[in-house]
């Protein structure tokens, strides 16, 4: 027989206390100015729990998962680790139509696995504007809202955050950067969806891709400039801005299409970003020194806490795509080669996380091998990652 719990008691509910450990709604989902997506489309990568010891090693505080699968879940609990979970595209639709889906969907992925594990986030869908299901558009907003109600009635809306990270297929033009706008047919979705964001402390979340940008135009577009070395940039003459690099670029055109439509003050923050080091044969760009190069720089840019030539004083926050490479996904050889890291736990390029390590594994941080179907650990002292 379960014991009765006295209604008016809150701390009898655990389910509706507003756990503390959050901070202004714009910074909850996000400690410090980097993270990584963890990326799981792939049929060779170690078990969570080692990924965890991984992640600590390296000093990488926050996260983002596309699904909210439950073995990831448990195995983050009282990591301290921030994990921005996912709505995946194909349950918007069963979202949008009434909160109880989303309620039933909420406690049974999130709820449950408070505070143990640090969701902060929920990502409800991933580039739906501007994709190609108009449908989805339709029913991004409604869903959204009825994920924010559900946490809202469970208490969990102040740490937990909802949001939808955008492709640059939103925006009309991005160069210069003053000049972007959102797509015609975008906008009736976009407005609204950012009214809401921005009644609730949701920033815009862009997946920014230099090496994206730079593989579609090789022979307009400097390779420096996408890689943030030294180059002579752009200059944007609406505003008199320089731009060393493209990354920054990118930021800023995304708040000049937010200004244009009476969002200006919305926090940008880029939720994919990386660079390729391997692909076809027609994937200009896409080599083990450029994705170095590119997400070394990247890191150093983050550290430094700055922000962009037009916002300079909104520190600029980012998160790194990925952290392994991912065997089994589709499409061109550069989407299986995003990773920071090897699926053995090597790294697959050194941006300075390099240590002591076992002289059979010299390029690895943390180095697993596998013993029947499970994976064994091991690692030793290490320079981390980020600092």
């Amino acid at each position: 027989m379960k014991k009765s719990i006295p209604k008016n008691n809150p701390k009898a509910h655990p389910e509706n206390l507003e756990w503390k450990s959050g901070k202004v709604l714009g910074d909850k989902a996000f400690t410090g100015t980097y993270g990584v997506n963890y990326g799981r489309i792939a049929d060779n990568l170690p078990p969570p729990e080692s990924v965890v010891t991984l992640l600590k090693a390296a000093k990488i505080k926050n996260i983002r998962i596309y699904d909210a699968d439950h073995h990831v879940l448990r195995a983050f609990k009282g990591s301290g680790i921030e994990i921005v979970v996912g709505l995946g595209n194909e349950f918007l639709t069963e979202m949008s139509v009434g909160e109880d889906r989303a309620m039933s969907w909420v406690k049974e992925n999130v709820q449950q696995f408070l505070p143990g594990t640090k969701i902060r986030g929920i990502a409800v869908g991933n580039e739906i504007l501007g994709g190609t299901d108009i449908q989805l558009w339709e029913v991004l907003l409604p869903a959204a809202k009825n994920v924010h109600n559900a946490l809202s009635k469970l208490g969990l809306a102040k740490n937990v955050q909802v949001s939808s990270p955008h492709s640059e297929a939103v925006f009309a033009n991005s160069f210069p950067p003053s000049s972007c706008t959102f797509k015609e047919d975008v906008l009736p979705y976009m407005k609204p969806l950012l009214q809401f964001f921005s009644q609730i402390g949701t920033p815009f979340f862009i997946n920014a891709y230099p090496f994206l940008a730079y593989k579609n135009d090789p022979q307009h577009i400097d390779l420096n400039y996408a890689l943030m070395e030294k180059s002579p940039g752009i200059y944007d003459a609406k505003t008199k801005l320089h731009y060393g690099n493209m990354f920054d670029a990118q930021v800023d055109a995304a708040y000049a299409a937010l200004e244009k439509v009476g969002f200006g003050k919305m926090e940008v923050i880029v939720s994919e970003t990386g660079w390729a080091s391997r692909g076809d044969d027609n994937e200009a760009g896409a080599t083990i020194k450029n994705a170095r190069t590119y997400n070394l720089n990247l890191r150093n840019r983050l550290l430094k806490k700055k922000g962009t030539p037009y916002r300079p004083k909104k520190v600029v926050r980012a998160y790194i795509f990925a952290l392994f490479n991912e065997n089994s996904k589709p499409g061109p050889t550069s989407e299986r080669n995003f990773g920071l890291f090897k699926a053995d736990g090597s790294i697959a390029y050194d941006i300075g996380f390099t240590g002591l390590v076992p002289s059979s594994a010299t390029s690895s941080l943390i180095s697993f091998k596998v013993v029947g179907t499970s994976f064994v650990l091991a690692f030793t002292s290490l320079v981390p990652l980020f600092l």
